[in-house]
């Protein structure tokens, strides 16, 4: 008798498709890419609707957190992500750097107040020392 394959949860993040399984109630996206999702849905008149759809997400996992400074625009659309969010869903922010370290990268200091004041105070911490996951199994970049 075949047993049933097991997924990771990133499997099942990334390719919800290739199992009989239902996804988990989350979503995992990169930064980067939300931002244009954010973009493309201001430019079509969708924007409410898609931040709406990302407040009701019950589980956000953002990675690539903040590795590179955002625009005005950029700041000012996390804020209101995260402050639709605050409180009500769970979020994972997946980051390179120290909290300590945001307010470099979020465009200005009051948004960057405003923006962290929503996630530190609120959050649980893990920081995880050492090279990096890719570099230890040997994942080519």
């Amino acid at each position: 008798m075949r047993r049933p394959r097991t997924d990771t949860l990133t499997a099942r993040v990334r390719h919800p498709n290739r199992s009989n399984q239902t996804p988990p109630p989350l979503r995992y996206i990169r930064l980067p890419d939300l931002l244009v999702e954010i973009s493309v849905a201001r430019a079509n008149g969708t924007y409410r609707d898609y931040m709406k759809k990302l407040r009701k997400e019950k589980l956000l996992i953002l990675d690539e957190w903040l590795l590179y400074p955002l625009k005005e625009a950029e700041a000012r659309d996390v804020l209101e992500l995260v402050e639709a969010r605050n409180k009500v869903a769970s979020t994972i922010f997946c980051s390179q750097y120290d909290t300590s370290e945001w307010h470099e990268n979020l465009y200005d200091p009051t948004l960057a107040d405003a923006i962290c004041d929503r996630i530190v105070y609120n959050a649980y911490t893990i920081q995880i020392e050492g090279e990096s996951m890719r570099k230890r199994k040997g994942i080519p970049e």
